[in-house]
């Protein structure tokens, strides 16, 4: 399997967002996001992302086809709950870059292809400057959750090798509809970081 992986920024990243409202729709149904989404928002929220200033998509094509994408922009221009823990905790925005979701086809996981996504990602900060962190978050699931996989392994040791860790205390909370549940409910993002 060879995958070519690339960043796009500025209006580049607005060719792809079909394909990614589509893949993320497919991935975080999954666990653990359980994510039952519209096309509809995806769009949206997908089009405020691709139009913030320092923005990046980074690609992964099996051929011509999108199977991967992942998604980093400064902290500054992320929405309000994503920024509101760091205003909390001290931080200064203007000094981390979020790397937003990362999703890939279960068919071409275990290349190598999360790493170039955090490899990409990590880039564009040190492209743009003025960066000391980078971060990215992970939903919080109760471990008796029903419908959890009994084979899940989770990323906790990949993130550690890249160098993150969780911060204590340092949690979003964002809602979404599950796929078993009939209305939104909030669910904690806990927070991972490593210096640039």
């Amino acid at each position: 399997m060879s995958l070519q992986v690339a960043s796009l920024t500025g209006d580049a990243i607005k060719d792809v967002l079909a394909d990614l409202a589509r893949l993320r729709m497919v991935v975080f149904r999954d666990w653990p996001y359980l994510y039952d989404g519209t096309l509809e928002y995806e769009q949206d929220y997908l089009a405020t992302f691709a139009a913030a200033p320092g923005a990046v998509c980074v690609v992964a094509r099996d051929g011509e086809t999108i199977v991967g994408a992942s998604t980093g922009l400064p902290m500054l221009h992320a929405d309000d709950e994503f920024k509101e823990p760091f205003e909390t905790a001290g931080f200064t925005l203007a000094e981390v870059f979020y790397c937003g979701e990362s999703v890939l086809l279960p068919s071409h996981r275990g290349g190598g292809v999360g790493h170039a996504f955090f490899e990409h990602r990590e880039a564009q900060a040190k492209k743009l400057g003025g960066f000391k962190y980078s971060t990215f978050c992970r939903v919080v699931r109760p471990d008796d959750h029903p419908l959890k996989p009994k084979d899940y392994r989770p990323l906790d040791g990949f993130w550690s090798k890249r160098g993150y860790a969780p911060v204590d205390g340092l949690v979003a909370n964002f809602k979404w509809k599950d796929v078993d549940q009939d209305v939104e409910t909030v669910k904690p993002l806990q927070f991972w970081i490593r210096p640039l």
